[in-house]
């Protein structure tokens, strides 16, 4: 993900550039200030098995692009969704980072219910960051981060839902893709930059060009970027509420509901460089980002460095997410 200390300005400009993408119809998610989330019968999302499948993608090292690590823990993920989801699709593409090198991705696309007509995306990346270029040390730059935070924990947390749909299956259909070579931008160092910021999330925007199976569609879609901080803090991210402001506000409703609130912040910020954009420009299917924003201005105090590690993933946070996402599907029945 994009640092917004240095492009809000141009980011602003973009956003304010595609707003044009969004005219199309679409089908959309109606409010309802009557529901009580608070009596939404949910499973119980297992804060333990969450943390557990961060760690285990952790454990493989840096999942960077053409590495043994991303190799192993993209079958790792592949096996896991396969003992609980009705189909896997796995999405191989090449593409070139922004110095001309020449990677291959995979994004992992797990459906669930696939012939409910009503159906529900979740999203998170997978891959970690080849370049820890906010680290405070200079020569610890151009080192590769673990990334579990940024990551890692989004990835675990939709695990965790995906081995709780498998025991109480939803009326509405829900797919969950796990995106690659999200995080591979210019780094600092490098002093370039790239307008259109078409460096960053390239697993998205191929998947938003070229969905997984030809039409897909989906009602909404919710993304999970840096939601396992020991410190947690979400706002509404002003890409999300451009695209899909009645999905943000449902959600952030369903968060104050479960006393939340201090967590789910009720403030609009600035927009984010992120998969859901693509996904909104490209797919055309209204999805927000719930995404760690924090109070001092970044995004959390170890992004983008070697400290993005388990040291700093917190079970409590993952399951405040966890149990906002799954009311948010089991609701909607």
């Amino acid at each position: 993900m994009k640092n917004f200390n240095r492009i809000c300005i141009l980011l602003s400009l973009f956003f304010v550039s595609i707003v044009g993408f969004t005219s199309c119809k679409k089908k959309t998610v109606e409010a309802s200030d009557s529901i009580d989330y608070t009596k939404v019968e949910i499973p119980v999302f297992n804060a333990d098995s969450a943390y557990f499948y961060v760690k285990t993608q952790c454990d493989f090292g840096p999942r960077t692009p053409n590495s043994k690590a991303a190799q192993n823990c993209g079958d790792y993920i592949i096996d896991f969704m396969k003992q609980y989801a009705d189909t896997v699709y796995v999405q191989s593409f090449s593409t070139t980072l922004w110095d001309g090198t020449e990677v291959v991705g995979r994004n992992i696309i797990a459906s669930f219910n696939p012939a409910a007509e009503s159906r529900v995306l979740f999203g998170a990346h997978w891959d970690s960051r080849l370049w820890a270029d906010q680290d405070p040390e200079p020569a610890n730059h151009k080192k590769p981060i673990i990334g579990a935070n940024d990551g890692a924990s989004g990835v675990g947390v939709l695990m965790e839902i995906a081995r709780i749909l498998k025991t109480k299956p939803n009326k509405q259909g829900v797919d969950i893709v796990f995106f690659d070579l999200e995080d591979q931008g210019i780094p600092d160092w490098a002093e370039e930059e790239v307008s259109d910021q078409t460096d960053w999330c390239l697993g998205s925007q191929h998947w938003a060009k070229q969905t997984h199976i030809p039409f897909y569609r989906a009602d909404y879609g919710i993304l999970l970027d840096m939601v396992g901080y020991e410190k947690p803090r979400f706002t509404k991210e002003a890409q999300s509420m451009n695209y899909a402001s009645t999905i943000m506000n449902k959600v952030w409703d369903i968060a104050s509901q479960k006393g939340y609130s201090n967590i789910f912040v009720s403030e609009k910020t600035y927009p984010i460089m992120d998969d859901h954009v693509w996904v909104n420009v490209y797919a055309k299917i209204p999805m927000i980002d719930i995404v760690q924003n924090d109070l001092m201005g970044g995004f959390f105090p170890y992004w983008h460095t070697m400290e993005d590690d388990m040291r700093h993933i917190d079970k409590q946070t993952l399951k405040i997410v966890g149990d906002v996402c799954l009311t948010t599907i089991y609701s909607g029945q």
